[in-house]
């Protein structure tokens, strides 16, 4: 256990958890909504401090991110819990584990994820596979390490960061992706057990903190995918940058959503659409292969990053800019 960051102490033994939207009040002895923060005589604990649940070494694209230098690994790290509840989780295992006990994982320090990093020769440290927002004060840590050493940082987000966490954290960290599920609140509230407009606030103070953003929408066959939602959902995102990256993700059945068909080729293919009539430069389909994963220079069109899988088959960059137009093509490369 390690005492938490953002909370306040109140009255008779409570505190008030100022990490995420959900700014949970929490009496002593009680948990927050995430499961992993415990309020023990007054004083808030994070439970899951350097107790690493999944480690693995990814591609930068499967995270997804298409525009941070692009053909590179990324150290991923996770810590078991999450502060939203959604039926459709692919990694409910380790997102959920902390509602049927405590949060379990192997002990790791911050330095042995920086020297695991470095040893096996990634470029950035991927916060990932759960919310990286409840495991934030090993993730700080770890991230300035990492930044001391030449690392780049990465979360991978549902976006429910408090305004105070995105200040500490922003200064370390160098992209998110970060997943805009719903364009309705109520869907956010019903599926996740969230709200939508913290997670639209978070994306504009990322941004507007310098952290290169891509989005991810996964679309749900009857819950999201409606014209009405994508085109408001690409609204928002062309109203904040048309230069980021929307990731159009495949829904397939998982977890509580066994009973869903997967995303059919012709809604994607509307979304994608979509993005482009709302002005976006940069789409990308995501769990389906057969197109979407190319990158296109945003004036001439030519092909700029040609993508197999996760891996980069062709490149056509100068120092980031189109060897055709010499546009300059947005991220990190």
């Amino acid at each position: 256990m390690k005492e938490a960051q953002l909370y306040e102490k109140l009255d008779n033994l409570k505190v008030h958890c100022k990490l995420c939207a959900h700014g949970c009040k929490i009496p002593e002895g009680k948990s927050g909504f995430c499961g992993v923060r415990q309020n023990i005589s007054g004083v808030l604990y994070t439970l899951n401090y350097g107790k690493i649940a999944a480690a693995h070494i990814d591609p930068v694209e499967k995270k997804p991110l298409y525009h941070f230098l692009p053909g590179t690994t990324a150290f991923s790290i996770a810590s078991a819990g999450c502060n939203f509840r959604c039926g459709f989780c692919q990694n409910w295992e380790i997102s959920q584990a902390a509602s049927s006990g405590p949060p379990g994982g192997e002990d790791f320090t911050a330095k042995q994820v920086v020297e695991l990093a470095r040893r096996n020769n990634c470029r950035s440290i991927a916060y990932t596979y759960t919310e990286p927002t409840i495991y934030f004060e090993f993730a700080l840590e770890t991230a300035k390490l990492a930044k001391e050493s030449g690392l780049r940082n990465i979360f991978v987000t549902n976006g429910y960061m408090s305004p105070e966490a995105i200040a500490e954290v922003s200064p370390y960290l160098d992209a998110a992706n970060v997943d805009l599920k719903f364009f309705k609140e109520a869907s956010y509230q019903k599926i996740c057990s969230a709200r939508l407009a913290p997670v639209l606030e978070a994306i504009k103070m990322l941004h507007a903190a310098g952290v290169w953003v891509e989005i991810t929408t996964l679309v749900i066959p009857g819950e999201n995918d409606a014209p009405e939602e994508l085109e408001a959902i690409a609204k928002f995102i062309a109203g904040v940058s048309r230069e980021i990256p929307w990731h159009i993700s495949r829904f397939h059945a998982d977890y509580k959503f066994q009973n869903y068909q997967s995303t059919p080729e012709g809604t994607l293919k509307l979304a994608y659409d979509i993005g482009i009539a709302q002005g976006l430069h940069y789409i990308y389909v995501g769990n389906f292969g057969s197109w979407g994963q190319d990158t296109f220079c945003s004036r001439c069109r030519k092909l700029l990053i040609k993508r197999e899988g996760f891996d980069i088959s062709e490149s056509h960059l100068a120092k980031n800019k189109c060897v055709s137009c010499r546009t300059y093509l947005p991220g990190v490369f």
